[in-house]
């Protein structure tokens, strides 16, 4: 729904289609999977530690209409902002500890296409549910579960609750007791679950990242990655 880093939406393709008629997302960020196809017309549920990102999501669900879209700034190259909704387009983790900004052009750029999105995609949202809440407080109900925390490691760090914050084992053990499906992201570092490989990304300056995916189908069984991949 809006630019934030480490989202899924360009690989949202790539992960199982949802189960269940509800898909709980416990580190929501722009909630990628859930807006990705038809899955937003689920019952979704987020949960969302960070108050300045549940802060857009309760805005975006209960209170934003149309109007209040189309009203909102074009943001102008040079020009500062201390908005975190157009902090968090600036394409850098450090975002979430910025607390204003000069307007660059990768910033500009993603905002004005963040202000379509918007405007295309809000009647898709208005019926989804938005919790302020540690993962661990998410109800634990039969639903498709798409687990995208901060990836251990390296790559973990910059977010506000990042990897140093979370006990990997414990996270580990808290989705296995989760009803339903899993679909679990992570990086190369991950080493608490059995991950496999789910696709090689090129990033800046031509460097190679891994995603990495652990899969518990509803039936309780474990997928190669392959098996479902682009299905």
């Amino acid at each position: 729904m809006f630019y934030y880093y480490g989202r899924k939406k360009q690989i949202a393709k790539c992960y199982p289609k949802p189960n269940f008629n509800t898909i709980i997302e416990p580190f929501a960020g722009s909630a990628a999977y859930s807006l990705h196809n038809d899955n937003w017309k689920k019952h979704v549920i987020l949960i969302e530690k960070d108050k300045k990102v549940f802060d857009i999501w309760d805005w975006l669900i209960n209170k934003a209409s149309e109007k209040d879209i189309r009203n909102l700034p074009e943001l102008k190259v040079g020009e500062k902002s201390s908005e975190f909704l157009h902090i968090i387009h600036a394409a850098t983790k450090m975002a979430f500890f910025f607390k204003n900004i000069k307007v660059t052009p990768v910033l500009a750029r993603n905002w004005e296409i963040s202000r379509r999105v918007f405007l295309e995609s809000l009647y898709k949202v208005k019926h989804w549910t938005i919790i302020n809440a540690d993962y661990s407080n998410a109800p634990n109900i039969e639903a498709t579960w798409f687990i995208d925390p901060p990836y251990k490691g390296t790559s973990g760090m910059g977010y506000k609750h990042n990897s140093k914050l979370i006990n990997y084992e414990s996270l580990a053990n808290w989705a296995l007791n989760r009803k339903g499906e899993i679909i679990f992201c992570e990086g190369i570092e991950a080493d608490y679950l059995p991950f496999k490989q789910l696709i090689e990304l090129k990033g800046v300056a031509g460097k190679r990242s891994q995603e990495m995916i652990f899969y518990r189908a509803k039936n309780g069984k474990s997928l190669d990655s392959q098996q479902f991949l682009f299905r």
